[in-house]
């Protein structure tokens, strides 16, 4: 027969892998929109108007904690705090983008956690040259009231490659 105590004890175990099942999802959601709010700044292959990117570039960097850093490394550099990392993301080199996150390792620790995930993005310059890139992201998360925000992401390029023909017909 289950004690009480063992009783007490398994739902306990059981609300902290629903907690940890919950946060994983949760953050999956969050660099998703990541993902669809950086893409969002191009439309038929170029910057959309620059109301509507800032606006984007609000909604990316309220997804980083008031400190968060954001790190593109060498190319992109480095951006602290909201303002910074929607002025950053309100100005770009690229005329299209589109962002795919795959393979997440999450680990949740209570009310942080990390990821690291990988990336494959074909992206085009203003020029017209189209490139494939891929690379990595390791992220730091952090819960605050209930929502996961991102306290620091940083990029590491594997390769920036050009592609022959490219990307000459974009549709959205």
């Amino acid at each position: 027969m289950v004690t009480l105590k063992e009783l007490v004890q398994e739902i306990a175990e059981l609300k902290k892998r629903i907690d940890v099942s919950e946060s994983v999802l949760a953050i999956q959601a969050m660099k998703a929109r990541y993902a669809e709010l950086v893409d969002q700044r191009f439309e038929r292959g170029a910057l959309v108007d620059e109301t509507r990117l800032a606006n984007v570039a609000d909604h990316i960097a309220a997804l980083f904690t008031p400190d968060g850093s954001w790190d593109g490394g060498p190319g992109l550099g480095v951006s602290v705090g909201r303002q910074a990392i929607a002025q950053r993301l309100g100005g770009t080199t690229f005329t299209f983008s589109r962002h795919f996150f795959m393979n997440p390792r999450i680990v949740v620790d209570g009310d942080a956690a990390k990821a690291k995930w990988d990336l494959l993005s074909p992206c085009r310059r203003a020029n017209g040259e189209s490139y494939w890139m891929s690379g990595c992201e390791d992220d730091e998360y952090v819960r605050i009231e209930g929502t996961w925000l991102c306290r620091s992401m940083k990029l590491t390029t594997v390769f920036f490659s050009p592609v022959g023909e490219g990307w000459s017909k974009i549709f959205v």
